[in-house]
């Protein structure tokens, strides 16, 4: 039977089924995985038996989310070693994957950190073994991570806006789905809901993907949240309104300097949030911050395929085996599209950073890398500057 380790109540969340477990059947371990690219029309399970099967998952987003690529990453290489395949090809072709996203190198050097340790002086089994015991821990530490940082988050909401009745924006998704707990931002209010806080959530569609309208939305209705879809472009009308009383997204990669990469479009909502005096805050979990990138300009920003933008594609019709002509063609044949995954907010933009180890606030180098030294990723064994003790 499978392993039921990360399927705890709490790294559940409110989803009907996890977004990543374990298991150990008879013809040998897999990692199964919720495909995002079918929600919510289907709840539909991928299962990976090897590497080249993960990183088509992840490249076609069937599983995405920083912390969640951490978590797969990790378990990437688990798997590796457990099927006799070669490690550190594996462990190359996982990190490259999708290079913005911090998390998923680092879940991937320390589970190979952990089997590298062993393989020399014991059995391929045991070395095995000791990855697949990182991996949980990476796994368990999110779930841990993320129940802080909606603490965190939720008293600094009450800090900002005392009295209640927040409504909140959040761009793209940033809950269960993309976590071993109940993930960055949206767990930040999804705690205020609980709460009795949260008066209204503001759900971005999130083009070209629509990860907002798909994905956030859904976990919003499976928790009970009242939530409000809108398109990208109709931001500015509500800030213009007075209908918005904080920013809250999650983030891909947050540089030393305080610059933070996250889904495109999260940087107008920087700017539209300054120019009307509403706080913008970031949800991310230390293992996000990339101490050695010196700053924004640094970052490495993924660009997807033009037909994300150019074609139109249904969720019924996408999946991790999907190629592409699977859409609606919505542009002249032969268009050419700009189409970057993340964009990059300068840090005087960023009203607060909240991670497992504190808020961090103002953003500056100096209080992102003293929140940092504090949290249990501060010695790196990882190559990225963070990792658990």
């Amino acid at each position: 039977m499978g392993d039921q380790y990360e399927v705890s109540e709490k790294g559940a969340g409110a989803l009907a089924i996890p977004s990543l477990r374990w298991e150990e059947p008879p013809e040998g371990p897999v990692l199964v995985l919720l495909d995002q690219t079918r929600l919510p029309a289907e709840e539909v399970e991928l299962v990976c038996t090897d590497v080249p099967a993960l990183v088509q998952a992840i490249r076609t987003l069937a599983v995405r989310g920083a912390p969640l690529l951490g978590i797969a990453g990790a378990y990437g290489v688990a798997l590796a070693a457990a099927r006799g395949f070669d490690v550190e090809e594996a462990v190359e072709t996982l990190a490259q994957a999708r290079p913005t996203a911090v998390n998923l190198a680092y879940g991937v050097r320390r589970a190979a950190a952990a089997y590298r340790a062993v393989v020399a002086d014991g059995s391929g089994a045991q070395a095995a073994a000791a990855a697949l015991v990182e991996a949980r821990a990476v796994h368990a530490e999110d779930i841990e991570a993320s129940t802080r940082m909606a603490e965190h988050g939720l008293a600094l909401l009450g800090e900002l806006l005392p009295g209640g009745g927040h409504r909140i924006l959040t761009h793209c998704n940033t809950g269960a789905l993309v976590s071993g707990g109940e993930g960055t931002a949206l767990a930040v209010a999804l705690a205020a809901h609980r709460a009795g806080q949260l008066r209204r959530l503001w759900v971005d569609e999130t083009r070209p993907l629509l990860q907002g309208a798909r994905l956030t939305a859904y976990e919003a209705a499976r928790a009970g949240m009242a939530y409000t879809v809108l398109s990208d472009g109709a931001a500015g009308s509500l800030f213009a309104g007075g209908e918005v009383d904080a920013v809250l997204i999650g983030a891909d990669r947050i540089a030393a300097d305080g610059s933070v990469a996250n889904k495109v479009g999260s940087y107008p909502l920087a700017v539209l949030a300054r120019y009307h005096h509403v706080p913008f805050v970031v949800v991310a979990p230390t293992s996000t911050v990339d101490l050695d990138t010196a700053e924004g300009a640094d970052i490495e920003v993924e660009q997807r395929p033009a037909q994300e933008v150019t074609e139109f594609s249904l969720p019924s019709a996408q999946g991790a085996g999907a190629g592409q002509g699977a859409g609606i063609p919505v542009a002249p044949l032969g268009a050419q599209a700009y189409n970057p995954a993340f964009d990059v907010t300068p840090p005087e933009l960023v009203t607060a950073i909240v991670t497992e180890a504190g808020v961090v606030t103002p953003v500056t180098s100096e209080r992102l890398a003293e929140v940092c030294s504090t949290s249990r990723w501060s010695k790196s064994r990882s190559g990225n500057g963070m990792m658990a003790e």
